[in-house]
């Protein structure tokens, strides 16, 4: 199973989601076809709510990894 991130939408009087591109093809996926999908919120990052976004030469996500290992969380 792989995990995506996307936002969900609003749609009439529900909410959609796309699904990206390259998931589609590399699971062969059509229309009208029936998915299973676990629901969940992107977790926030600890170190991110605490200090914000940085501007620094490596990917924030692995920094904020990073800072909350360091920190215990």
């Amino acid at each position: 199973m792989e995990i995506v991130l996307v936002k969900a939408k609003k749609w009439g009087n529900s909410l959609g989601i796309r699904l990206p591109r390259k998931l589609v093809k590399e699971n062969n996926l059509k229309p009208e076809e029936e998915l299973v999908i676990q629901i969940g919120k992107k977790k926030v990052s600890k170190a991110k709510e605490l200090f914000g976004i940085l501007k620094q030469k490596e990917p924030i996500e692995k920094s904020m990894k990073d800072i909350d290992k360091a920190l215990d969380f």
